[in-house]
Formats: structure tokens, C-alpha cells, sequence
């Protein structure tokens, strides 16, 4: 049993008695053990991505777990985000592209149950769920993405071969152009993907996460191995950088950024394919490329172009005051996205660490 798990209040044990309790890990220093021996667990489930949430944001944790002989049978990871503009909220998890809770012997429907009751007495607008389990009685999606899969589990050669022929050229012709990659974890390396990331989301109209959000995925996440940068380079000037996280079989794509002027070169192609091959030497068995917008037609052919599998990823929201779920709206494509591309990068930052505490 995890020593640090709080127990639920009473009335919630005799209602909910397959979850054991409330679980925080950022002060239980056995929570990525414990997680190690689900199979379903994921990164987003583990401390690092936790601590990066709450040391950035402020956000609280309330990780609704079940336990069976001392092992984590059930979870339902949960941060509490207040604000006293967007209000106080549950999301599973903020910022997150995909978190499928982790499923066993337990019934998933008690560790909903125990996160609206929860969400009842903290006085939350909203429960937010970023998954595709239908457990949740009577739960309609939100909202819904693209995922995308790569399986490593094969030669890369063959890997190679099952790349579209336009990414194929597009490596070759990288390669030709002399475009070099290299990898890092170092807060070096964060810098300059943020530099890259900030004009990148100016050419979108988005604001950037404020630099603080990318220090801590350096501190805990990229110098504890559970991630890496990549870094394409022409003539020694950065032109494409990536972010990708990983945790046992799994690596993810979790940010990309580029030189628009440099995509003649095809940076971008070159960058992944050697991420590619780096994830399958170090034995990961997929890569997820991380969710895409249904109307990003774009980013969809370029993530399906390397073989991925394409999946549909949906979210849940379920409205306190109405006691029902709720429709969702993607806002990464809005009429603001004309005044963010408008900013210069200074205000375009500065809106990025006003806006993002109060999102999620």
C-alpha cells in the first residue's frame, strides 16, 4: 500500500469500496514503482509530468486510485485547476494530449463516481477527461483528435520502407542539404527549441507556454531521462526542434517547432526520422505523435506520412451545474489567432504567461 495515500471520507468508502483513496505523487517518492507495475500506466501518469504541472501552474493533484495486495489495480489521475477567471475545475490530465486511466480488477465506474463526488464538495465547474474509456456511465464525448501510432517493433529499414515516397525524398534531400540532428537533454537544448517554438506559434497566431513550463520538463522530465530534444541544424544554425517524452515501451511527440524559412531543406522529415530510429534503439516498441486537431489536415498527412496508425482521441466533460456532459469547442483555430500573429514576440510571450494559468 502506498504510505502516503489519504483515505477517502467515510461516507465515500461505504458508497465507493473498491478505491482505496487519494493518492499525491508529488510527496510519495514510491508513486513511479507503484505505477511500474501496471501495465496500462503511461507517462502522464508518473511524477515527473506531475511536478512540471504543479511547479509551473500551481495546479493540485487528486489521483483517485484502487489497490488490491498492495498493488495499483485502478487510477484515475486528476488536477485541480483554479483560477478566478476559468474557475476551479477537475481535468485528467492538463496540457495532456492523451490519459486513458489505468484500468485492472477495479470497476472504472467507482473511480468516476469518486471524482464527481470529490468534484461536488470542491465545488468544480467542470470534470475533464482525456480518453477513450466508456466506463463513465452515460459519458458522450466532448471533443475529439487524431492520434497517431508508429509501431518500432520491426528493422528500421523496413520502417523506412513504409514511409511515404514524399518523406523519403524529403530525408534524402535533407541529408543532401548537409542538415544535421542532434539530441540533448541539457537546458541548452530547451532554449533553443524555444526559440524556435516562439516563432512558430506567432506564425499560427498562438501564444507560447511561458519558459518556466519548458525549465521544469528540463529539470524533471528531460535530466531524468525521461525524455530528449532533437535538434535539426543547417550550417550550424538550429532550423527544426523537437520535444519527445517516454516511459517504458512508450515515446511520444510531444512538441515541434521550425524556421519557416528553412523548410526547403525539409528539416522536419530528417528530425523525425532520426528520432524514429533513436527510439527504436532504445527499445521503445511505439511512438505516439500526440493529438492532432480534426481541421489540421496539414499535420495529420504528416504524421500518417511516416506509417503511423491513426486513431480517434476524445475527451469528456461533464458540467456540475447542469449534471450532464457537455459539448466542447477546439480553440486552437479562432479569430484571435489574427491579433496573437499580429503581436511582436515580447507581448506574444507575455500573453503566453498571463493566458496559460488560467487554461488547461
Amino acid at each position: 500500500m502506498c504510505a502516503t495515500l489519504n483515505p477517502l471520507p467515510a461516507r465515500l468508502e461505504r458508497e465507493h469500496p473498491l478505491v482505496s483513496g487519494l493518492s499525491d505523487p508529488l510527496s510519495d517518492s514510491g508513486w513511479d514503482s507503484l505505477l511500474g507495475s501496471h501495465p496500462d500506466s503511461s507517462f502522464f501518469h508518473g511524477t515527473a509530468w506531475a511536478r512540471v504541472l504543479h511547479e509551473t501552474y500551481g495546479h493540485r493533484p487528486f489521483y483517485f486510485c484502487a489497490y488490491s495486495e498492495g498493488k495499483l489495480t485502478g487510477l484515475l489521475p486528476v488536477m485541480e485547476v483554479s483560477s478566478p477567471l476559468t474557475g476551479r475545475r477537475g481535468v485528467s490530465l492538463p496540457f495532456t494530449d492523451f490519459c486513458l486511466p489505468v484500468n485492472g480488477k477495479t470497476n472504472q465506474r467507482q473511480l468516476y463516481e469518486a471524482a464527481l463526488d470529490c468534484g461536488r464538495r470542491r465545488r468544480w465547474r467542470y470534470l475533464e477527461c482525456r480518453s477513450n474509456d466508456r466506463e463513465w456511465p452515460g459519458s458522450i464525448p466532448s471533443l475529439a483528435f487524431y492520434g497517431h501510432v508508429l509501431d518500432l517493433a520491426q528493422p528500421t529499414d523496413l520502417l523506412f520502407k513504409a514511409f511515404d515516397d514524399s518523406v523519403r525524398r524529403a530525408v534524402r534531400k535533407a541529408e543532401s542539404a548537409k542538415v544535421k540532428v542532434e539530441f540533448s537533454g541539457t537546458l541548452e537544448s530547451i532554449r533553443t527549441f524555444y526559440s524556435l517554438h516562439c516563432l512558430t506559434r506567432q506564425r499560427h497566431g498562438l501564444p507560447p507556454q511561458p519558459f518556466r513550463f519548458f525549465k521544469n520538463i528540463a529539470q524533471h522530465i528531460l535530466q531524468t531521462g525521461k525524455g530528449f530534444v532533437a535538434t535539426s541544424y543547417s550550417d550550424s544554425i538550429p532550423v527544426a526542434s523537437s520535444i519527445f517524452f517516454h516511459e517504458r515501451r512508450q515515446a511520444i511527440f510531444k512538441f515541434g517547432a521550425s524556421d519557416f524559412a528553412s523548410q526547403h531543406l525539409r528539416p522536419n522529415h530528417l528530425l523525425m526520422w532520426e528520432s524514429i530510429k533513436k527510439c527504436a534503439a532504445l527499445g521503445f516498441h511505439q511512438l505516439h505523435f500526440g493529438r492532432t486537431s480534426l481541421a489540421n489536415d496539414g499535420l495529420r498527412r504528416f504524421k500518417k506520412s511516416f506509417g503511423a496508425r491513426e486513431e480517434r482521441i476524445e475527451s469528456f466533460k461533464y458540467d456540475f451545474s447542469k449534471s450532464a456532459f457537455v459539448a466542447d469547442v477546439d480553440r486552437t483555430e479562432t479569430w484571435m489567432n489574427g491579433i496573437f500573429s499580429r503581436l511582436p514576440l515580447p507581448l506574444l510571450r507575455l500573453s503566453g504567461q498571463i493566458l496559460y494559468p488560467h487554461l488547461s
